[in-house]
């Protein structure tokens, strides 16, 4: 009888055609490196037919990043996918992304301005492109003009990238990957939860990348056809921001570039969608009916944001004083994007009505409220969503309920379901730890040079993927005014642990640290791996002989 294999044992079978390494981990993010190559090829022909400024930097990224994309997914093979690695593979293909992707502008000098060193670029460097693919906004870019259109794309292009997942794309090309394939859609899309559209998971990530680009390019066409817009360039830009509910601009003031009404409903429409399930967008799509209506999670998003925006416009009628007219335009954008945590602004400059600092303090405490929350669950926006704001609501309407009747069982509904207990507990440790990791944050930063308002504000934007914050970091300003190096490291860190809704990146620390245990005992895993593969190899070449 044969033995039964270990099941902590990666499959090695030399039999297998498809590469000579069992490693899942690897091998998507050798697929995640080579789809961000392709992304960059296109922004270098796009910089060699308009600015020519940025063409070889971008070149040789996309050949750097291709090959090593291509080398990694063809000497691997994913291995049995077990809970343990889902969330490393998850998180260790967001970290080397950032890195990756940080290699255009430190090969063009995109941030060689002021005197700035080299170790600052690449601080900077890496801060930008962990904004970019965690859909976040926040930016340390100065200069919008130095840089060619090509390198100007390729950033908004990372928010386009990290909006649905990079992960997500590997997938969709990954059959083989099987019934692990949902888990690692659900650990790294947006939300609890992923909603599995079809029994096979790389159709599920297909459709809804399907879905992605679909919304992309009518958002794009909408941009170029609003009054105001002077370039089929411009639209392209703006849509890629707004499908990923991301912040990036190609100009410095953002949306207030344009100073067009037309342009600013346009954003505001399909940053709403942005900040909505996809799931629903394609069931609005397949089955041709309107399900929006039907879900609570959705309703209670829009009365938040209607709530939100109605208050705001009249802080800003009768406190600050600005026109009423004024007030409906810049309370309902700035509500818009950042309740959807995409972060554009249309502020014309500091002190217009945009510029959201010089708000009075109730309608910024507001903001900082929708910062917090986000939009909808499996959407691309960030936050804590909508969906589990709702269930700690009623969590603590049951709390209260249970000191009149201690014995009771109130079980927490939303709309005609049930929430199980387990969701409760998860729901009730996401907002714990999401708290404690502000409060870190917030002693961090502050401790590395920033004021206690802009440090507050930073960290929970960064947590929540927003963009811009308070004070020195607000829409108008950027983030290497506000904080040193190390404190934008760190405000890059939580970018990307609130993009991946802080359980990939926690799991995966804690799975290294037991491999650090596990290595001191037995050695590294990998080369471990590689020594079994050449002794096998090295065996079956000495039977053929």
């Amino acid at each position: 009888m044969a033995s039964r294999p270990d099941p902590d044992t990666p499959d090695l079978d030399p039999g297998l055609s498809r590469g000579w390494l069992a490693s899942t981990t690897l091998h998507v993010i050798g697929l995640a490196l080579a789809a961000v190559s392709v992304g960059m090829l296109a922004c270098t022909l796009l910089e060699a037919l308009t600015s020519r400024r940025d063409t070889a930097a971008l070149a040789v990224s996309a050949l750097l990043t291709g090959t090593a994309g291509g080398l990694l997914s063809y000497i691997t093979r994913p291995g049995v996918i077990r809970k343990r690695h889902i969330f490393a593979t998850v998180a260790w293909t967001w970290i080397l992304i950032t890195v990756v992707g940080a290699l255009p502008f430190i090969l063009s000098g995109t941030f060689a301005f002021g005197g700035a060193g080299f170790v600052e670029q690449v601080v900077n460097s890496v801060f930008e492109s962990a904004s970019g693919f965690s859909a976040s906004g926040s930016t340390v870019l100065a200069d919008f003009e130095s840089p060619g259109r090509g390198l100007m794309m390729y950033r908004q292009l990372t928010h386009w990238y990290g909006g649905m997942g990079v992960v997500v794309l590997a997938v969709a090309v990954l059959p083989f990957l099987g019934v692990g394939g949902l888990e690692l859609i659900s650990a790294e899309a947006p939300g609890p939860s992923s909603d599995r559209l079809t029994p096979r998971v790389s159709e599920t990530a297909r459709r809804l990348w399907v879905v992605y680009i679909g919304f992309t390019l009518c958002a794009a066409l909408a941009f170029f056809a609003a009054d105001g817009f002077s370039s089929l360039y411009d639209a392209v830009a703006h849509a890629f921001t707004v499908a990923a509910t991301g912040g990036f601009s190609v100009h410095a003031d953002s949306i207030g570039h344009y100073d067009s009404v037309a342009v600013e409903t346009v954003a505001v429409v399909f940053m709403i969608l942005g900040g909505t399930s996809f799931s629903m967008h394609w069931r609005a799509v397949a089955d041709r009916t309107l399900p929006y209506h039907r879900n609570s999670e959705f309703r209670s998003y829009l009365t938040m944001l209607g709530l939100t925006a109605t208050v705001i416009v009249i802080l800003l009628w009768l406190e600050n004083g600005f026109p009423l007219g004024t007030s409906i335009r810049a309370g309902v954008f700035t509500v818009a994007s950042l309740g959807t945590s995409t972060g554009l602004s249309n502020a014309t400059g500091p002190g217009s009505p945009g510029d959201y600092v010089m708000w009075v303090a109730g309608a910024q405490l507001v903001l900082l409220f929708l910062m917090v929350v986000g939009g909808c669950t499996g959407s691309t926006s960030g936050g804590i969503k909508v969906m589990r704001m709702r269930v700690l609501g009623l969590m603590m309407l049951r709390t209260v309920r249970h000191t009149q009747t201690p014995h009771a069982v109130i079980p927490i509904r939303l709309g005609r379901d049930v929430i199980g207990e387990g969701v409760v507990s998860r729901v009730a440790g996401f907002f714990l730890l999401h708290f404690l990791l502000v409060i870190s944050g917030l002693v961090a930063v502050t401790a590395l040079e920033g004021d206690l308002v802009s440090a507050l504000g930073a960290v929970v934007s960064a947590l929540g993927n927003m963009g811009p914050a308070l004070n020195e970091s607000g829409p108008t300003s950027n983030f290497a005014v506000a904080f040193s190096q190390p404190a934008r490291l760190v405000l890059a860190l939580l970018m990307v642990i609130g993009r991946l809704e802080i359980f990939p990146i926690l799991l995966a620390a804690m799975g290294l640290a037991d491999r650090v245990r596990s290595s001191r005992r037995h050695g590294p895993p990998f080369l471990h791996q590689v020594s079994r593969r050449l002794g096998s190899i090295a065996g079956s070449r000495s039977d053929d002989v």
